[in-house]
């Protein structure tokens, strides 16, 4: 057995894979990676299947020691990397000694990188994920210096590439696809055109479970309340402050504020690589069977990013 040694987790670090799907009906949310394009790229890099636990590096710090000789790869938000205190390219195969030490400085952009060493990280599964859900306190705990991290036997088939391109992360601004609904006639036009057409802003709240945007109020059509319902991640739930949150991996199961807009699926990785004062906007597609709003037109510079830690979590859950 191969073991990783934690010798600094940085802001955050937690292992995860590509979640929990399906346990909705007793309560318990998805979760995995918050950037699961990231994951995925990382664990083909290193000959894994795609649902191998990696280690997710929030805002770099992370430090960690080999045993004995590993493969890994580093990808997400582009950060320095170096081995024994040299360079090393993210997004690409790295063989490392025995003894080596990895470490992920702070990313140039994004938020989150994604560590997958060759056999995937093997700690307990609950409910058949390695996952840390930050919200329900199931997985593994954070991670902290000390921490062992087993990994397993390197699979049959070994990397047939060096490298790989990661997806472009957005610096300043980016736009996100969005199809409106469930809940938009519970809000005024102005609220659906603000929404559509005006920049939201990345608070310093914003973490696994969703990201506080500061910008126009959304406004209701009416009063009233709504019975909880499902989440998903992606989901734009709107308060009663009117300043929307977007709800991300660790989002909880069910929520009893109206949602005006959901992320198409594609666009939800990018939405987890955003950080605090980056600028958001927002843009409609359509939904099958349902028209999508015109959007006027924008004024000012506007840049897209590529399609594809407070605690957000405001939406009322039960």
């Amino acid at each position: 057995m191969t073991d990783l040694d934690v010798l600094a987790p940085g802001p955050l670090a937690t292992v995860q894979d590509l979640g929990r799907p399906g346990n909705a009906g007793i309560g318990v949310g998805a979760s995995g990676a918050a950037d699961r394009g990231s994951l995925r790229l990382a664990n083909r890099l290193v000959g894994n299947e795609e649902d191998a636990a990696c280690v997710e590096v929030t805002f770099g710090g992370f430090a960690a020691r080999t045993r004995t000789p590993v493969t890994i790869a580093v990808t997400g938000a582009p950060c320095p990397v170096t081995v024994d205190g040299r360079g090393a390219a993210p997004n690409s195969v790295l063989r490392l000694p025995a003894g080596a030490e990895i470490r992920l400085a702070a990313p140039v952009r994004g938020l989150r990188s994604y560590l997958a060493v060759r056999g995937g990280l093997v700690v307990p599964a609950v409910l058949g994920s390695r996952s840390t859900d930050l919200l329900s306190g199931l997985g593994p705990q954070l991670l902290r210096a000390g921490d062992v991290l087993p990994v397993g036997p390197p699979p049959a088939h070994f990397p047939v590439v060096d490298g790989a391109p990661g997806r472009p992360i957005a610096a300043d601004e980016v736009t996100l696809r969005v199809v409106t609904g469930p809940r938009d006639d519970w809000f005024s036009s102005r609220a659906l055109h603000a929404l559509l057409t005006e920049p939201y802003t990345v608070t310093s709240e914003c973490d696994r479970v969703g990201v506080r945007l500061d910008g126009p109020e959304l406004g209701r059509a009416s009063v009233g309340e709504l019975p909880s319902e499902g989440m998903v991640a992606g989901a734009l739930q709107v308060p009663p402050s009117g300043k929307p949150t977007l709800f991300l991996a660790d989002h909880p199961v069910t929520g009893g504020y109206p949602v005006i807009a959901v992320l198409v699926a594609s666009d939800v990785d990018a939405a987890a690589q955003l950080r605090p004062g980056m600028r958001v906007r927002f843009a409609p597609v359509r939904a099958p069977g349902r028209p999508a709003p015109a959007a006027p037109a924008r004024t000012g510079p506007h840049r897209s990013g590529a399609p594809s830690s407070g605690t957000p979590s405001s939406g009322r859950s039960s």
